[in-house]
């Protein structure tokens, strides 16, 4: 029989004077500042924008070459390489930085934080599409795992940007897991959205679900129609229960389970240009778009949605927008 020792009895009056203390919880405001020194991720795609991670496009984008445009495909490419650019015309590079420098300076005066990734490789042209690398969840963000072979290594220039933030990483998407965050959209606190296409799979998708069931979130997935790729193609959140979508595109599945939540859905205008619905809420009811969308930021005014409009057309012709350039890391609660 084992006699319990003096030094026993004492570490054990030490446990239990000195408890390991799961609550308050990871993602709340007091354990973030005490540990994070800031209340980091996202809970919503609608309130206030406090920090944002963005890469503004440079010499990267030269890898695009004029020569190299393939007709049976419609864009620029290197099929052996990897690298696509979507259009018959090149990239215009100084058109794109000066495009972007605007989008980076109203976010600015909107009071945002804009955070840069640096030291991105020469190859990696589509980096300014930085909303596709991180996803900001309760508590952190989540580093996704890019689809296509060429852009694989965008994740360790964000993954080295959220380090120096302090930005909690909560999950690396790993194994045979492919994500990319313009696949996912916040409803409200408890519900999110995840599209599985040709950027998203079933391993993706679970593991995203791990990370969100931790914090009561409910993961919906829907699939997209044929080779589309994300579902900020399709639908962006605009207000608090307000939704812009391309109907065309839209998911019916998904239009039923907005319907039965009581959002305020507004369709985009079909004569305006499909990168509309990549747009992005800086706060509820404001929202950043294209200026080449006349008839739908009519709609959008009517329904009391403000709007800052900038030109995006060099950037778009790479097959990126607004919501794309951009990767939120804080944002308010509007709960």
């Amino acid at each position: 029989m084992s006699i319990m020792s003096a030094d026993d009895h004492s570490y054990n009056q030490l446990m239990k004077t000195f408890p390991s203390l799961p609550e308050p919880v990871f993602e709340s405001a007091e354990m973030q500042e005490l540990v994070w020194h800031g209340q980091w991720g996202c809970s919503n795609d609608v309130g206030r924008l406090r920090t944002v991670l963005m890469h503004r496009p440079g010499d990267e984008v030269n890898l695009v070459s004029g020569a190299a445009y393939l007709p049976e495909i419609g864009a620029h490419g290197d099929p052996k390489a990897g690298w696509y650019w979507r259009g018959k015309e090149p990239p215009d590079l100084p058109g794109m930085q000066a495009q972007h420098d605007a989008l980076t300076q109203v976010l600015r005066k909107e009071g945002v934080n804009v955070v840069y990734l640096e030291d991105v490789p020469p190859r990696q042209h589509k980096s300014i599409s930085t909303r596709d690398v991180v996803i900001g969840v309760g508590g952190g963000a989540i580093v996704c795992r890019l689809g296509t072979r060429y852009r694989r290594g965008e994740e360790l220039a964000a993954t080295r940007a959220l380090a120096k933030l302090g930005v909690p990483i909560l999950r690396t998407i790993h194994g045979s897991g492919i994500l990319e965050g313009g696949s996912f959209a916040w409803l409200n606190s408890k519900t999110a959205v995840l599209s599985l296409s040709t950027r998203v799979n079933a391993e993706g998708a679970r593991q995203v679900e791990e990370v969100l069931r931790v914090t009561g979130v409910e993961l919906i997935t829907v699939p997209l129609t044929g080779y589309r790729q994300h579902i900020d193609g399709v639908m962006t959140m605009i207000d608090v229960e307000t939704v812009l979508i391309n109907p065309v595109n839209m998911p019916y599945t998904l239009i039923e389970r907005l319907n039965a939540m009581k959002f305020k859905i507004i369709e985009l205008d079909p004569e305006d240009h499909p990168f509309t619905i990549n747009c992005l809420a800086i706060a509820p009811g404001r929202v950043i778009m294209s200026e080449a969308s006349p008839r739908t930021l009519d709609r959008l005014d009517r329904q009391k949605i403000s709007i800052v409009s900038i030109p995006y057309d060099k950037v778009y012709r790479g097959g990126g927008g607004i919501h794309c350039s951009t990767a939120p890391l804080a944002r308010d609660s509007v709960d």
